[in-house]
């Protein structure tokens, strides 16, 4: 994701206002304003000593009704294993006029599928194991392995002798777009094109506004034609492979024999899955893995601890996701009957932005919540990548990319520091948690 200047208009279409400073009071919250994300952290210990249901009057589903910020682990715990008390409401639809645009000049919206591929749960836990799940998830994720190291090590070796990197153009973002664009098929030379795609993918999450990342009717429809240039993309990679076969996932879902009926799926079909595949695969993992470098590097006793015991790398990527959870929250669920959680009334049809980031620093679910714990128990009872039947399909192959990358850096980077004046460590605007950039300073690890 470019960054913006300064001046750049938030989706309003006015310019950016930003947070005067770290909330003091609950009167201060407000987890949606233009740089509050520099203060989320602060903001969840508020929420959690004083609203953990926190009300965001007229902001629900349809008129007249309410949203609800739940930021405690076991709140949205409970909500995530009960979809039908909270129904799945899908955040990335658009407007009335950008669906159209999708039905008319593409393969149709990211939903339209979902009424012949997973209508029901029992249909959504079928299309993960038989169609995502021999792709990404583990342990059959881990037949990537050499793809994934050496996609780490050459890029590596493009700045290692320098001394320096600015990490996320460098490394972060590039290895989780090299790692899906072979996974999916595509071919790695249209990686410049497929860049902006993906960035038009994650566009309402990064400069939609409201906790529902809402674009305006002009943003919409740029959007949405811009997607369906994607779209289309797809479906030439589709024909491709019918022509072309190869060992790719793409291959694969032209061919697979789905569900009890083993029949084959249409081309919307298999779009939907590739779209949706390729906006998991890239911007979450490489906010990630700039968080662990950035961890790495300003925590140099911890190199040692990993260094010196390899088998708790994967207890640092269980922490760092945990610390920095690239999705910090989503209003993805409606409420389908009155119910009253923590004393507090929520009426039926109310909107639950489900704040994962801020379940994760509960002092309720581990001690010293705001530091790494390599020996934690349960490492992995984080909620960064949800749980319960819609738990996020490419969380085994992100967690992959992210003990290789690791261990990378600790093959071959000594001294890991920060560079002096060249970071403020300020976040990019939306819902994830991910730095503009990480300036670097190292030595070359047995030069």
């Amino acid at each position: 994701m470019q960054r913006a200047t300064s001046d750049a208009p938030h989706a309003t279409g006015h310019r950016q206002e930003q947070v005067t400073g770290c909330p003091v009071n609950l009167d201060d919250v407000d987890l949606f304003s233009p740089g509050a994300q520099e203060y989320w952290f602060d903001s969840y210990k508020i929420l959690h000593d004083e609203a953990p249901i926190h009300k965001i009057p007229g902001e629900g589903a349809i008129p007249g009704s309410d949203a609800y910020i739940l930021t405690k682990y076991d709140d949205i715990a409970m909500v995530v294993r009960d979809p039908e008390t909270f129904e799945f409401y899908n955040a990335a639809e658009g407007d009335e006029a950008a669906q159209e645009i999708f039905r008319e000049k593409g393969f149709g919206t990211i939903t339209d599928t979902w009424d012949t591929l997973r209508p029901n749960l029992e249909e959504h836990k079928r299309h993960r194991m038989e169609l995502t799940d021999p792709w990404v998830a583990l342990p059959a994720a881990e037949r990537h392995t050499p793809m994934i190291t050496k996609a780490a090590n050459d890029l590596m070796d493009k700045w290692i002798e320098k001394g320096e990197v600015e990490l996320v153009k460098a490394f972060a973002a590039p290895l989780p777009q090299i790692v899906i664009t072979t996974i999916l098929g595509f071919p790695l030379e249209d990686m410049p094109k497929t860049r902006i795609w993906e960035e038009e993918q994650v566009k309402r999450f990064v400069y939609g506004f409201s906790h529902k990342n809402l674009l305006t009717p002009e943003q919409e429809k740029a959007n949405a034609e811009a997607l369906v240039a994607f779209q289309h993309y797809i479906g030439e990679q589709i024909e491709d492979k019918r022509q072309n076969p190869k060992d790719d996932m793409i291959t694969f879902l032209i061919n697979v024999e789905y569900g009890p009926e083993k029949r084959r799926l249409t081309d919307p079909e298999i779009a939907s899955v590739v779209y949706g595949m390729h906006i998991g695969g890239n911007e979450t993992t490489q906010y990630a893995l700039t968080a662990e470098a950035m961890l790495l590097a300003q925590q140099p006793d911890l190199v040692e601890e990993l260094r010196a015991d390899r088998s708790k790398v994967r207890f640092f990527v269980e922490e760092a996701l945990r610390l920095y959870a690239p999705t910090q929250g989503l209003s993805t669920r409606v409420v389908m009957k009155d119910i009253e959680l923590r004393g507090v009334e929520i009426p039926r049809g109310s909107m639950l932005h489900l704040r994962y980031g801020a379940a994760n620093r509960d002092p309720d679910l581990c001690p010293a919540t705001d530091s790494i714990d390599l020996t934690r128990k349960n490492p992995g009872r984080h909620l960064t990548f949800s749980m319960g039947p819609r738990v996020c399909p490419g969380a085994g192959l992100s967690r992959l990319e992210q003990n290789i990358a690791v261990n990378v850096m600790l093959d071959r980077l000594d001294n890991l520091r920060l560079a002096p004046d060249k970071n403020d460590l300020t976040h990019q605007p939306g819902i994830m948690l991910g730095l503009w950039e990480l300036n670097l300073e190292f030595d070359q690890r047995g030069a």
